[in-house]
């Protein structure tokens, strides 16, 4: 039972090992991708970082917004 919840990391593990242990490591440091030296590493690798918040995107403020009830 343990160890089915532990197969998709193995399986990552083996597949590519320098890059999983290179995203495990950034974080546990809490590396941010968008920052230097990060940042600069990953563009001389040709490597394209996506920012994952989408709420930001959309022209939205993101703080409380009023609304009417009827």
């Amino acid at each position: 039972m343990f160890l089915d919840e532990l197969t998709p990391f193995l399986q990552e593990l083996t597949r590519q090992p320098v890059a999983f242990v290179g995203g495990f490591v950034s974080g546990v440091l809490r590396l941010d991708l968008s920052d230097d030296p990060v940042k600069s590493w990953l563009g001389n690798q040709d490597v394209t970082v996506t920012d994952d918040d989408d709420s930001v995107s959309n022209g939205s403020s993101g703080g409380p917004q009023k609304i009417s009830i009827d």
